[in-house]
């Protein structure tokens, strides 16, 4: 975890790139890629040194920030194969836990299955989603820290690499789960129809030349 020095700098980036990722994620999508990959690779390579180790957990975090984001990129092809097939996943968990425990293994792995091919086929419709409200959730983790939520800020301290990207970034504040579904729409429809919408890709396309009469 980076030191409380960089936090709200940390903070900030999380801010950034949540934004991105929230109105841009289809047709910056491997920019976002590249983003996440950093702060989560970022992340991870930090928490191997204490909090008092400045130097070392800097230089750190910058190459596992850069060995994050190339291995996302690298994994573009099959990463939306890979979101399906998680969300498969937990559709299976979901569904069995409410109405006889535990899933059957081969259960899982067929909703897996379906999930991959249908996030697939519908590859545009997944990044969309996906990347809306993801990054609808990574902005509002960010701009809690940057409010001073303790949560968030005192990651560094901890040492724990998880609290920097917490589940509830906002204990005891019911706006946030309403304000992350609001953002998330909002970053869908936006992509929908303008920054990742197929007015968009038309738009970029080049059109032929009308053959002279």
């Amino acid at each position: 975890m980076l030191p409380v020095a960089y936090q709200i700098p940390a903070a900030a980036v999380l801010v950034a790139g949540g934004l991105l990722s929230c109105l841009f994620g289809y047709r910056l999508f491997k920019v976002v890629l590249a983003v996440f990959g950093f702060i989560l690779g970022a992340l991870l390579a930090s928490s191997v040194f204490g909090a008092s180790d400045t130097t070392p957990m800097v230089i750190a975090a910058i190459i596992g920030g850069l060995a994050g984001a190339f291995v996302l990129l690298a994994g573009y092809f099959v990463g939306v194969a890979l979101i399906g097939a998680g969300i498969g996943a937990l559709v299976a968990n979901l569904l069995w836990t409410r109405i006889q425990g535990d899933p059957h293994p081969i259960v899982v792995i067929l909703l897996s299955i379906v999930g991959a091919l249908l996030a697939t086929w519908l590859q545009r419709y997944v990044i969309i989603l996906t990347t809306a409200f993801g990054g609808a959730w990574t902005f509002l983790v960010g701009l809690t820290a940057l409010m001073g939520d303790s949560t968030a800020l005192r990651a560094a301290s901890e040492g724990d690499i998880w609290v920097a990207y917490p589940m509830n970034p906002a204990p005891g504040q019911a706006w946030v789960p309403w304000t992350w579904l609001a953002l998330g729409a909002v970053g869908t429809l936006v992509q929908m129809y303008w920054t990742g919408g197929d007015r968009g890709r038309v738009g970029r396309r080049k059109r032929k030349p009308k053959p002279a009469e």
